[in-house]
């Protein structure tokens, strides 16, 4: 009863504000009416190679973006929850280069639902890695976050420095797919001890944002090399121009 009091006087004084834009709304770590009516969740047929909205229904073959068919995917299967636009754009750039780590929370919920046909085979969840100069810049890494707050919701075995970026590289943002591609190369390997938790598993990799897919496969082709005997890949966001 007093624990109940509490909470009802921390929310007349701190009452829940909408995560996008500080608006009230009614419970912690959600958004308003209006901020949600200007996310872009991605659902209905999509793609099962990125998870891209794609037209028509499902008529049990394997579908797949244009984008995808251009460029197979080292992976082979991948989900985003909702595309780099509008509210999510921002909530996304937010929490990426805004200290905004509380949206995690949240986000990996519209993660989870996304990914629910990847998550047969119980796989080994990890995010992408930062090059430790950027990490220490940034002070967090979003994907980190993002997985570790997913594997918690799925009760799945997380493994956070599964991937190392040993190589740092330049920013990829306005880079063509090939200068990202070129860009990358072979700058992430598995961590030398982390090896053993890899071979013969099936690899979640997560990330904020999927452009060209660069990153993901260089991620990818790292845990195949290691033994992974399949490789999914998870993103928040999705952009469907490249």
């Amino acid at each position: 009863m007093l624990l109940g009091g509490i909470q009802t006087a921390v929310s007349l004084i701190y009452p829940p504000q909408c995560m996008n834009c500080g608006g009230l709304v009614g419970s912690d770590f959600g958004l308003c009416g209006s901020c949600w009516a200007e996310m872009h969740f991605i659902s209905g047929t999509v793609c099962e190679g990125c998870g891209a909205p794609l037209p028509g229904e499902a008529d049990g073959f394997r579908l797949e973006c244009d984008s995808c068919l251009r460029h197979p995917r080292p992976w082979s299967q991948g989900r985003s929850a909702l595309l780099y636009e509008g509210q999510g754009r921002k909530l996304v750039l937010a929490l990426k280069h805004g200290d905004r780590t509380e949206i995690a929370h949240m986000a990996a919920a519209w993660l989870e639902r996304a990914v629910q046909p990847l998550l047969e085979d119980n796989p080994l969840i990890c995010p992408v890695p930062l090059h430790w100069t950027r990490l220490l810049k940034r002070k967090y890494n979003q994907s980190a976050l993002l997985a570790g707050s997913m594997a918690n919701r799925t009760e799945l075995e997380f493994c956070p420095d599964l991937l190392s970026r040993f190589r740092r590289t330049p920013a990829l943002e306005g880079k063509t797919r090939d200068q990202r591609y070129q860009h990358l190369g072979a700058a992430i390997t598995t961590h030398p001890s982390r090896k053993g938790r890899i071979k013969g598993r099936t690899v979640l990799i997560v990330d904020d944002v999927m452009t060209s897919g660069a990153t993901l496969s260089a991620c990818t082709d790292a845990c195949l090399l290691a033994g992974a005997a399949e490789v999914r890949v998870a993103v928040l966001a999705r952009v469907t121009r490249a």
